[in-house]
């Protein structure tokens, strides 16, 4: 087994590689019993300490880029009731001397794939392929970190679209990195998310100061964000995107908050979106995977027609859509023009709300580019953006221009 970074101990899993991965060790044992397991074989670090960062185990884990490092690992955070809470996630970094001051740390925050236990991205055999960006972030020397947000690849409801739980875990998995010995993580972090994980971006903007004062935030970077939630699921009602996202949110919801899902649900959908809730998204495979049930809710699934028309929904929607952030906070942000879920109207309407807060906002906006590919179509920009607010450069603004 490739060694773990320095002061972490590396042990062989007693069922392998494939233990980390959705394949068929997964089909035989199932899902849970496969990820009870996996938390089991954790190395423990620090059994006491449950401060925010503090890590709980740590085990290296093959098959990072050449040059790197990559070690998977469960940290504390906090749970959206004040209480600390057990977060899975990966911290990449490069091997050899680090610079002066610690590496800088690029936070990414990944899209949705899925809200239970097993479909964390930290436990799919494609995952370094999963962070956009990855490469090049390596090879100008920042550490890479990827949460899976609460509940995923723990055991723990996850908080989907959870503004602040999101944003706590992406901020934690730097204090991780931070703690974790031969990273050499510095105090400078970025962080950089597409679709769900832009939502967490920006969260992360806007509690960073307050949450973890010790860190200093150089920039957001975000991709097709979620931002304004009840326009994105009254506008996306009736297609298959829509329907996936808000059922996904619904489920969730239900359980994090006590939102009462048969006040909104028909009882004909309501086995439909427990059937959704526990399928993933993460490949072409999982998406065809959820056609069948997703064709299902067409026949029935709101009572309502506007979400937002209906409390306690309309409150958490609210409250779960980011507002500006600082002024002080550069943004890059991007949107794909044919993008049908995230449409390009909301990003831009949340961009003028930037603009007019005062940030310096980078946004890039790309023809035919739809949602899934948004992401990776700017990936290249958004490092080389990442790497001169490192650098201290003033950062671009266009808000000008629009």
């Amino acid at each position: 087994m490739r060694t773990a970074a320095s002061g972490v101990r590396a042990i062989r899993m007693p069922f392998e590689v494939s233990s980390w991965r959705r394949g068929s060790a997964l089909r035989v044992i199932g899902p849970c019993l496969l990820l009870l397991l996996a938390l089991l074989a954790f190395p423990r670090v620090a059994r006491s300490d449950t401060s925010p960062g503090a890590l709980v185990g740590a085990e290296a884990m093959p098959g990072a880029l050449e040059g790197a490092q990559a070690v998977r690992v469960v940290y504390w955070s906090t749970s959206p009731s004040g209480e600390p809470v057990k977060v899975s996630g990966v911290i990449i970094s490069p091997v050899g001397e680090p610079p002066a001051g610690g590496r800088p740390v690029v936070a990414w925050a990944h899209p949705t794939t899925g809200v239970v236990s097993h479909c964390a991205p930290s436990l799919a055999s494609g995952f370094f392929g999963s962070v956009q960006g990855l490469g090049e972030m390596l090879q100008k020397g920042f550490v890479v970190t990827a949460t899976d947000y609460p509940g995923l690849g723990t055991l723990e409801v996850h908080p989907y679209l959870v503004g602040e739980s999101e944003a706590r875990a992406v901020i934690d998995s730097v204090r991780a990195a931070r703690g974790l010995a031969g990273t050499h993580a510095g105090d400078r972090f970025s962080v950089w998310g597409h679709s769900q994980g832009g939502h967490a971006a920006l969260f992360t903007g806007i509690i960073a100061a307050r949450y973890a004062p010790e860190l200093k935030l150089v920039g957001v970077a975000a991709a097709a964000p979620a931002t304004d939630l009840a326009t994105l699921m009254s506008d996306d009602m009736g297609t298959s995107g829509g329907n996936n996202v808000t059922a996904m949110t619904l489920w969730s919801w239900s359980r994090v908050y006590g939102a009462p899902l048969d006040a909104v649900v028909t009882a004909q959908a309501e086995p439909v979106v427990d059937h959704l809730a526990g399928l993933c998204l993460e490949s072409l495979s999982d998406a065809f995977s959820r056609l069948g049930p997703t064709e299902g809710l067409k026949k029935g699934f709101l009572k309502i027609d506007n979400l937002a028309d209906r409390e306690p929904w309309r409150r958490l929607l609210a409250e779960n859509s980011p507002g500006p952030l600082p002024a002080h906070i550069p943004v890059f942000l991007a949107q794909g023009a044919s993008d049908p879920l995230v449409r390009p109207s909301i990003t831009e309407a949340y961009r003028d709300r930037l603009c007019k807060a005062g940030n310096r906002v980078d946004f890039v906006l790309l023809a035919k580019v739809g949602h899934l590919f948004i992401a990776r179509d700017t990936a290249a920009d958004a490092v080389a953006w990442m790497a001169a607010r490192f650098a201290g450069q003033p950062a671009p603004d266009n808000c000008a221009q629009h």
